[in-house]
């Protein structure tokens, strides 16, 4: 049934809604009202009335205001009156040529965004790089004039690092010879002495050292032990590594009592020592192993062809990519010795070791190599005495030729013919530390200060090799007392043992620092250097 306008407009008493409302069903006008909830409004502006079940009936519009309201919850319709009173504000406060300008500020900052800006080669070649030593400069000490030519370890470096040297499997047989070892590289090995139930913790080195290194440089590894490796050892480790692995056992001789030790006396200095607190000083495989890494691990039969060596110790940590040939470097630069930590030692272990050295400098003078340096290992203020310090020889990269030398083997002769690595503790580390300061210049000893390392309680890691290191950089001097806590009696000496090897500027102290003063406001003493270590160009 259709209801014509007028009827429409008679029952309701309502005007005829504008046009913009109606709609047409088979051409007859009706108006339509926007429905709502309309659950809070009267009855008189609802929609539609509750009751009514009549689909023709209406109620009066409602309101322009309520109309409005209700179209604002469609957030199509909500949008879009948001964007045309944006439209109106804009065009209300700004004149059309203001518009333009803004309209082409923001073009020209587009296309700025979104070209990328050309770099010409010798831009890019002046930006420092945190992969080279125009970055990280190695440190080195002091040295006297030499009329001599020496080699330049620091531009060998700048030439020949970035995996100069690495080898892979392609091309590995072009750098060994016909016994898989050797070719036209130098002849060197990573070793570690360590006892099967250390598998857990040569693993973890391993580990590191292969990720960090080695995978790149396919140097053999050989494990001593005391006693045969078990298949357990040697399957774990193996799998570890595409490079070459060999176990070898101690021999008996080279790890036991020499004939000229009282047993007796040995037990007595055992108990001593764990009485004082001397770490492991109670242990009698501490001992023998002392002696070994002190004067006979070069002499093992399976090192005999070899040159160079990197000593490894089980649960250690390496922190930095390697990106150059250690023993290349060692060998072109005529390096004898590398380390990367300089501290002190507990003197309790040691008590005669400076006494039987200085004796022995006296009988064997010709001994001594004339550009020898063994001043920063004596303190003034205790009357020239041994004051301590060691090159932390659980890393090490070495000579094996340098420890076979005559000079070495008399001086560690006459350290064993005294009995100190039974009575006493005499440990590697020291023992290593003035053979090398008596026997070697140190321009041939190398500070390998981008090896970050981490060895129990001491912890190196180098500044400025952002990228290559994860760990934090450490002071230069963070480790100096860590094995000598301040508290202990012991005297230390005024500067930290890695500044007195380098000596020269590096002792310098700032004006009116003193080492009392600093103490006083709860400082170890240690903190008044000009230069800390971190600067990049010194």
């Amino acid at each position: 049934m259709q209801i014509s306008p007028s009827t429409i407009n008679l029952i309701m008493n309502t005007p005829k809604m504008p046009d913009r409302f109606e709609r047409s069903f088979s051409g007859v006008s009706i108006p339509i009202t926007p429905f709502g909830s309309g659950s809070t409004l009267s009855s008189s502006l609802s929609p539609r009335s509750r009751s009514s079940t009549d689909s023709t009936t209406f109620w009066r519009t409602p309101p322009k205001a309520l109309r409005e309201k209700e179209w604002e919850k469609s957030p199509c319709e909500a949008s879009r009156k948001a964007v045309r009173r944006w439209i109106r504000g804009i065009w209300k406060h700004i004149n059309s040529q203001r518009l333009l300008l803004l309209l082409l500020v923001v073009v020209i900052f587009t296309i700025a965004l979104f070209i990328p800006i050309s770099s010409t080669p010798q831009a890019e070649a002046s930006l420092p790089s945190v992969h080279t030593t125009t970055t990280y400069k190695p440190i080195r000490p002091i040295l006297p004039p030499s009329i001599k030519t020496h080699p330049d370890p620091i531009k060998w470096l700048e030439e020949n690092s970035n995996d100069k040297y690495a080898v892979n499997d392609e091309s590995i047989t072009e750098f060994l010879g016909p016994n898989g070892v050797f070719g036209n590289r130098p002849r060197a090995a990573l070793i570690s002495l360590v006892r099967n139930s250390e598998l857990n913790g040569i693993m973890r080195s391993i580990k590191q050292l292969e990720y960090r290194w080695n995978r790149k440089y396919q140097y053999p590894w050989i494990f001593f032990n005391d006693e045969p490796f078990s298949e357990e050892f040697k399957s774990s480790t193996k799998n570890l590594t595409s490079a070459e692995c060999y176990y070898e056992v101690v021999p008996k001789e080279h790890w036991s009592l020499p004939e000229w030790i009282d047993e007796s006396r040995f037990m007595n200095s055992l108990e001593y020592l764990g009485t004082i607190g001397v770490g492991k000083g109670w242990l009698v495989s501490y001992h023998h192993m002392c002696r070994w890494n002190s004067g006979f691990f070069y002499k093992h039969p399976i090192l005999k062809d070899y040159d160079w060596y990197w000593r490894v110790e089980p649960d250690v940590h390496y922190f930095c990519d390697i990106d150059y040939d250690v023993f290349r470097f060692m060998n072109d630069n005529n390096m004898k010795y590398g380390f990367n930590m300089n501290i002190l030692d507990d003197a309790r272990s040691f008590p005669s070791l400076w006494e039987r050295t200085h004796s022995f400098a006296q009988t064997h003078p010709n001994l001594i190599h004339p550009e020898s340096d063994t001043s920063w290992l004596l303190d003034p203020e205790a009357g020239g005495e041994y004051n301590n310090c060691q090159f932390f020889s659980n890393f090490e990269i070495g000579s094996l030729n340098f420890w076979r030398s005559e000079a070495n083997e008399v001086y560690f002769d006459w350290l064993d013919k005294a009995g100190g690595f039974y009575y006493e503790r005499f440990g590697d580390a020291p023992v290593h530390t003035l053979s090398v300061a008596m026997f070697v210049p140190k321009r041939e000893i190398w500070f390998f200060r981008d090896i970050g390392y981490q060895h129990s309680i001491n912890e190196h890691c180098p500044p400025h090799r952002e990228g290559k290191c994860s760990c934090q950089p450490t002071r230069l001097d963070a480790n100096f007392y860590k094995l000598v806590p301040l508290e202990s009696p012991q005297r230390k000496p005024v500067d930290t043992c890695i500044r007195q090897f380098l000596g020269g500027k590096w002792l310098s102290k700032k004006e009116g620092w003193t080492m009392e003063g600093e103490r006083s406001f709860g400082g170890d003493g240690y903190h008044g250097y000009i230069l800390k270590g971190d600067e990049v160009d010194v």
